[in-house]
């Protein structure tokens, strides 16, 4: 059965990916809509997908990954501003894992910054409007930059077996391609970028296509590449991401919350040389400290789906936060998620009660990640 895209949309008006027509002829059981695109979600069952991950190798559509390129004689300054990161030591083919933060600290968006040139940029951004926010930042600043939005189409290939079919494409480079780094290749004349990076915690790689109009091609030639892996198309696993600590902007983080609340002040270089917005805030609350926090949680009871939700957290009947993500984990055999909860509620064993729409649940502020706190899956050599 192919999924009806008339389900969720009407008109021309939502981007399509340059592998719908194959996600289409895998089974795509379901589409959602981010970043003005339909992002497939799944073609089995959310936990099948999720072992496949753990125990062989998947392929992801996530085109939806727009990308934003900052070119120009100003490109390096402009991207240096955007972000609290610190990017005088990322090297042409390195990439980061940055913050843009707004005048307050708050959260405009978490992409992946590639550097492909000394002064260009991509930003392969989460569901937001990132090219409006560099458009007024450049106007405002007076730099000589170029910005647009490219359609380069990653495809995510993940999981343990991910290194051995990557190296199948693409040869014995793969090997010493670092973590964040990226080169780029040819698939029979398919032009790509090959990252180290993904969302899931795992070994994986993403394959940013460069022709547009070859997509069904690459899709087909990983897919034929991958049959001895037993690759399977699958939907993002959110599963695998709660237990890694991965948040998801617009739900975990959005520009309501500052880097502080998150635990990702890593990404917060204060002193940096080169100025960036946010610099004053982000100096107080580091000074201050966070008046809130978000902390791992495990929830009582019955197997929990996915929240479409948050959910109010209660403590002494008062309401004192909420979730943000849950869902079950298989492999912990309990249900976990994270919580913004007020600091004086966020140490580890404090006892809550969720607000679930099967009734209240128990919970426990523990440690997050919850698997795999190091990264040591996802950096292995």
């Amino acid at each position: 059965m192919i999924f009806d895209p008339a389900l969720i949309q009407r008109g021309a008006r939502l981007k399509r990916s340059p592998y719908f027509a194959a996600t289409q002829r895998a089974g795509c059981l379901g589409y959602t809509v981010y970043n003005h695109m339909l992002l497939p979600i799944r073609y089995d069952t959310f936990e099948a997908e999720y072992q496949r991950l753990l125990a062989d190798v998947t392929l992801w559509d996530v085109s939806v990954e727009r990308n934003v390129e900052i070119a120009g004689r100003d490109g390096l300054k402009l991207a240096e501003l955007l972000t609290p990161r610190d990017l005088s030591k990322c090297r042409v083919g390195e990439g980061r894992y940055v913050l843009l933060t707004d005048d307050a600290g708050g959260i405009v968006n978490d992409p992946v910054l590639l550097r492909l040139e000394e002064n260009r940029f991509w930003l392969a951004c989460a569901d937001s409007d990132v090219l409006l926010w560099a458009k007024g930042v450049a106007r405002g600043s007076g730099m000589e930059v170029e910005l647009r939005e490219l359609d380069v189409a990653p495809l995510q290939i993940q999981g343990p077996k991910s290194r051995d079919l990557v190296k199948d494409l693409f040869g014995e480079r793969v090997l010493g391609l670092g973590y964040y780094h990226f080169f780029e290749a040819k698939i029979e004349s398919i032009p790509v970028i090959v990252t180290r990076t993904g969302w899931t915690g795992e070994l994986g790689y993403e394959l940013y296509l460069l022709d547009p109009a070859r997509g069904v091609d690459l899709w087909n030639r990983v897919i034929e590449a991958g049959r001895r892996y037993h690759i399977a198309p699958t939907g993002p696993s959110d599963i695998r991401r709660i237990e890694a600590g991965i948040l998801n902007y617009g739900i975990d983080m959005t520009l309501d919350n500052n880097p502080y609340e998150l635990g990702l002040e890593r990404l917060v270089n204060l002193d940096k040389p080169a100025d960036f917005i946010g610099r004053d805030a982000l100096k107080r609350i580091s000074r201050e400290g966070a008046k809130k926090k978000l902390v791992g949680v495990e929830i009582s009871g019955t197997k929990m789906d996915l929240n479409f939700t948050r959910y109010p957290i209660r403590v002494e009947r008062k309401t004192a936060g909420f979730i943000t993500s849950c869902v079950h984990s298989p492999r912990l055999k309990k249900n976990i998620g994270y919580a913004m909860l007020p600091l004086e509620r966020s140490k580890e064993g404090t006892r809550l009660e969720v607000d679930a729409p099967d009734g209240m649940r128990a919970a426990v502020v523990v440690p997050m990640p919850f698997i795999d706190p190091k990264k040591e899956i996802a950096k292995a050599t």
